[in-house]
């Protein structure tokens, strides 16, 4: 399965957020960078499975020049402070509904 793209952002004085462009609604937060990875895993795990109680299909995850196409994007991607990518959630234990 593809990695999840997500984009990480951080202002002055705040926390690193992270949000993923193929899990809507998906998102993170952690003071510490070194924690963001873990936390943003957890998030994508929940997610997931609210996705999968509520029925919903879980979208496929874009690559990163698909995402760098998405003009909608863009404004994001010129505004992170890096990109990450993380293993798709239904890879180690939760499923995808049938």
């Amino acid at each position: 399965m593809k990695p999840v793209i997500g984009l990480v952002s951080k202002d002055p004085d705040s926390a690193y957020g992270v949000f993923f462009p193929d899990a809507p609604g998906c998102f993170s937060a952690s003071d510490d960078l070194s924690d963001l990875f873990e936390a943003s895993a957890e998030a994508l795990k929940g997610w997931a499975a609210m996705m999968i109680q509520s029925g919903l299909t879980i979208p496929e995850p874009r690559d990163l020049p698909c995402l760098r196409e998405d003009s909608t994007l863009a404004e994001a991607f010129a505004m992170a402070e890096l990109v990450i990518a993380l293993p798709h959630p239904c890879e180690g234990g939760v499923q995808k509904a049938a």
